[in-house]
């Protein structure tokens, strides 16, 4: 039996982890330092926290489910007591892609993050359709990553991978940089922010004196069937006049270098500001 020492099992998302692991056959330890966390631990799972040495003693998978802000200072005592071949799993690109974790060849790092569930699905339920983040109810993809360790050590990185983030449609194998370059680069540099003028906009419209329940419905209902198009999830052709307001919006909305985002030294700037 795969033994799983899951850190930061207390915390938000050690809780999901942790309830998902439950229903495999891993074997799990959680580790938490928290009172609060151990309390949770205790009454939504029913599992008492056990100390770091005993989690880690004959352990196969290590998993940080920790702040991305924290891992490095934690992987720095943790990583030197690991016995060799453990893999060590981490939820984010951003720490190992900074240089936060500490150099051991005969460890295996690997770097797993949700895509989570997709705008258009086939989702056929109340719950799966809610379920937003994914990890409960709804499909969704993942991004995988052997940082370092045998080839071999891709496969049970894949099998954690999905039994944390279950239920999952389909695994994506990528570099550590590439992942970076997925988020922070393309999630939140450009998605979040982008999805966070939109909603300004929205709020600049209603001030005209537009009902907010209007200005959403309409705001929703078009990137619904905007994205469709752009996206290819159908067929279809934006009118003149859209392609009009597309051709003037650009220029006036984003800078004409906007796409250095994706220049590796911003790339590792952006990762460098958030861990």
């Amino acid at each position: 039996m795969t033994v799983v020492a899951l850190f930061g099992a207390g915390g938000k998302m050690g809780m999901r982890l942790g309830r998902n692991l439950m229903k495999t056959d891993f074997q799990v330890r959680h580790v938490e330092v928290s009172d609060a966390g151990k309390a949770l631990l205790k009454k939504e799972h029913g599992v008492e926290a056990v100390a770091q040495a005993e989690a880690i003693d004959g352990a196969d998978v290590v998993i940080l489910a920790v702040p991305d802000t924290v891992i490095g200072k934690l992987a720095e005592s943790l990583v030197p007591t690991l016995a060799s071949g453990t893999m060590v799993v981490v939820l984010d690109a951003a720490a190992p892609y900074a240089g936060y974790l500490p150099e051991r060849e005969d460890i295996t790092y690997f770097v797993t993050h949700p895509c989570h569930p997709p705008i258009f699905n086939d989702e056929s339920t109340p719950e799966g359709r809610k379920d937003h983040f994914g990890g409960d109810y709804a499909k969704q993809g993942v991004v995988n990553a052997l940082m370092q360790g045998p080839e071999e050590h891709y496969d049970l990185g894949d099998k954690v991978a999905r039994a944390i983030y279950a239920p999952v449609a389909n695994t994506y194998r990528c570099t550590v940089e590439q992942m970076a370059f997925l988020e922070p680069g393309l999630s939140e540099t450009v998605c979040a922010s982008l999805l966070v003028v939109m909603r300004q906009a929205m709020d600049e419209v209603i001030k005209t004196g537009v009902s907010k329940e209007c200005a959403r419905d309409f705001l929703l209902g078009h990137m619904n069937i905007l994205a469709a198009v752009i996206f290819e999830e159908r067929q279809g052709v934006f009118s003149d006049a859209c392609n009009k307001a597309i051709e003037f919006g650009i220029p006036t909305l984003m800078k004409d270098d906007w796409k250095k985002v994706f220049e590796k030294e911003e790339i590792l700037a952006s990762v460098k500001r958030i861990t």
